[in-house]
């Protein structure tokens, strides 16, 4: 697959011709890499096509995808590129395997959560759900950003009520967005900081895993 992109990709262990299989679409948090986020789907591997996504920014001791002006507010035209390349590095996977179009998820920590919630809104029917772990959707993408119907979307949304880098009110108001706009919304707030507890992850994949059970 021809991208712009440095990504991981693993496929079902064994494909079999005409059928079809979920996908997964993973992206790390500023200063981290796709190897580290790859490991929240440890195991499903077996059964779906999974990729992790590596930032295009180089941002010791690892990469990010975009950088910010502010407090919340990243860099406008950086963030537009990369919502746009990853848009292309998705549908150019989804044309390139056998995936199956009504099981594609999005997720992702810090950033990844950030652009996960925002591929969720651009892409529309094209994504069956999102994971997001401590992230916000930027104000322009709120207020300037065309968005699709997401009245079929699933959503998994889980924040630090210790978290010191994004407060728990950001949690909660992409809780309240997305039941705004008419998404299903499975909202988890943990005692923790800005990571991903172990409770947040049995929780977490306890979701997915219903998610891909379903029809």
């Amino acid at each position: 697959m021809e991208t712009s992109y440095i990504y991981e990709m693993r496929k079902p262990e064994t494909e079999e011709t005409g059928k079809l299989y979920p996908a997964i679409f993973l992206m790390h948090g500023m200063g981290s890499n796709e190897k580290d986020i790859m490991s929240l789907v440890s195991g499903l591997e077996k059964d779906a096509y999974i990729f992790g996504i590596r930032g295009s920014i180089t941002q010791p001791p690892g990469f990010a995808y975009f950088t910010i002006e502010g407090f919340g507010k990243p860099h406008r035209s950086v963030y537009d590129e990369t919502v746009q390349n990853l848009e292309a590095f998705i549908d150019n996977a989804l044309s390139t395997y056998a995936i199956d179009q009504d099981k594609v998820f999005l997720g992702g920590f810090s950033q990844g959560a950030i652009l996960s919630m925002t591929l969720g809104l651009t892409m529309g029917s094209k994504i069956k759900g999102i994971i997001v772990f401590s992230g916000y959707i930027p104000a322009f993408v709120v207020e300037e950003y065309s968005k699709k119907d997401v009245c079929d979307l699933h959503v998994f949304i889980s924040h630090g009520q210790k978290d010191p880098v994004f407060p728990l009110a950001w949690g909660e108001a992409n809780r309240d967005y997305f039941n705004r706009l008419g998404a299903t919304v499975s909202y988890h707030a943990y005692p923790e900081g800005h990571t991903i507890s172990l409770e947040n992850y049995h929780d977490f994949r306890a979701w997915l895993d219903q998610q891909l059970l379903n029809k």
